[in-house]
């Protein structure tokens, strides 16, 4: 398989981009303890970093992966690479929390990149070569995750936190200019007015989704605020089925949520990143928190656990698309969904060591790959050209779903399962002591158990709705064929 030179210049812009994004987003996670001394704030209001991060790039996936098919996709790209150099490049800068969600919401918009370099590669390459070309940019997920995990997490433990953004600022840069000059567009185009109805309703469902996940922990699940949330978002939803049904052109078309292979991947997709996010948000505590309720390590360490699943994604990302090639993109969700499966189990029932914890984590980047290759694989070459922006845009937000709920439900176990850890000590006599120490509380090893059992249970529900979806394969006319 030989890729011409135009699309290798665009497989490593978008393979830098994903890049990018994944490393600025999971770069903030090890320094939120850093991030809370700073700003002077508690973890209720941290977690509006991560929210209005969610919030914003959700809705940029959905509408602006359906603006590109209407606008261009390279004039899409072009503009959110350069909103997002622009937010990157204020990040270090923050002086106060009120500013820095601020910032973090605007760069949450460059995540509407993500469908817009996969419609653009399906725009430029037959079919039968897309897998491998998937295969690399969603490779780039798991390594922008690990670098930013490791590279970021050593920046903030040696420098400040805000050189962590500094650090990605000539990289932003460069991809917007890359961008600009390299990228060519894409001929296809959809003439259609912008259905202004429809994206007002599809992003307060959003907005409201997210907040519920996201805020439920902290605000209580049967608070008023978090109920009414629940009813607003059921509203617009209900509004927005009914209302996209009535105009002649809507902002998503139902009709494409009604075909089989592409609800069924985007649902197996929500569950799959529900997966991924457990072990996101799981493993640094359980290595940083001082024993007996973890081991710890410093940042850097914890960080350096997701190096071997970062390099497991990059070698299984090519055999992904292989498997695509020959038997197909449903046999690929399958192997990786059972391949994380596998990992839930180890990690439930081998977590007794730094090293075991590695070899656990390395599973699951390696099912990752396999599982978002044949993912949006199926969601592309199942959809009409015209719509791909539109699908790959729907793909991320449900994605984005998914990973809003792993932290949710992580976070309110690991509040309610705790288990006392010396922090510290005051010099003086107790009990016979030469010091009183001093205690808090942190996530049990029950609380973790709990959370791999439930991240075991949503790859099971993953598998289900794999195994519903249609086989799709590339016949050697290059047709499109649906096997059961």
């Amino acid at each position: 398989m030989a890729f011409t030179t135009r699309t290798k210049t665009t497989i490593a812009i978008m393979a830098m981009a994903g890049t990018l994004i994944m490393y600025v987003e999971t770069m903030v996670t090890p320094a939120l303890p850093v991030l809370s001394k700073f700003f002077n704030a508690d973890y209720d209001s941290l977690s509006w970093i991560i929210t209005s991060y969610l919030i914003s790039g959700t809705i940029s996936a959905a509408i602006f992966g359906k603006l590109a098919d209407i606008y261009g996709k390279k004039r899409i790209f072009v503009i959110l690479s350069l909103i997002y150099a622009i937010a990157v490049s204020f990040g270090g800068f923050a002086q106060n929390l009120t500013q820095f969600i601020a910032i973090r919401t605007i760069q949450g918009l460059g995540m509407g990149m993500l469908p817009v370099a996969f419609s653009l590669l399906n725009d430029e390459l037959p079919k039968e070569e897309l897998p491998l070309a998937q295969g690399i940019i969603s490779a780039t997920f798991t390594i922008g995750a690990s670098i930013g995990l490791v590279v970021g997490a050593w920046i903030t433990q040696n420098f400040d936190w805000q050189w962590s953004y500094h650090s990605a600022v000539p990289v932003a840069i460069g991809l917007f200019i890359a961008a600009l000059i390299l990228l060519e567009e894409s001929p296809y185009r959809k003439k259609e007015k912008i259905d202004f109805g429809g994206i007002s309703l599809i992003s307060i469902f959003i907005v409201s989704i997210i907040l519920v996940l996201s805020e439920g922990v902290y605000w209580g699940w049967t608070s008023p605020l978090i109920l009414s949330l629940v009813f607003l978002g059921a509203t617009a939803l209900f509004l927005f089925i009914f209302y996209e049904r009535t105009v002649d052109e809507p902002f998503i078309n139902i009709n494409l949520l009604k075909q089989k292979n592409i609800m069924l991947p985007n649902l197996a997709g929500l569950f799959a990143s529900g997966g991924m996010f457990y072990l996101f948000y799981s493993i640094p505590p359980i290595l940083q928190d001082p024993p007996p309720a973890g081991f710890g390590k410093d940042i850097f360490t914890s960080g350096l656990v997701m190096v071997p699943a970062s390099l497991l994604g990059i070698v299984v990302a090519p055999i992904a698309a292989l498997v695509v090639r020959k038997y197909g993109p449903k046999v690929s969700v399958i192997i990786g969904t059972v391949i994380m499966l596998f990992a839930f189990l180890l990690l439930y029932f081998n977590r007794g060591s730094v090293t075991a914890i590695t070899e656990d984590a390395a599973f699951i980047g390696s099912g990752t790959s396999f599982v978002f290759v044949g993912i949006i694989n199926t969601i592309i070459v199942s959809a009409p050209r015209g719509d791909t922006g539109q699908v790959t845009g729907m793909n991320t937000v449900f994605r984005n779903i998914g990973s809003s709920l792993s932290p949710a439900i992580a976070g309110a176990i690991e509040t309610n399962f705790v288990q006392p850890a010396m922090v510290g000590f005051l010099p003086s006599n107790f009990l016979g002591l030469p010091f009183i120490p001093i205690f808090a509380d942190f996530p049990s090893s029950l609380a973790f158990g709990y959370i791999y059992t439930i991240g075991f249970m949503t790859m099971l529900i993953s598998l289900i709705f794999t195994l519903l979806m249609d086989n799709v394969r590339i016949s050697e006319k290059k047709e499109v064929k649906f096997n059961e």
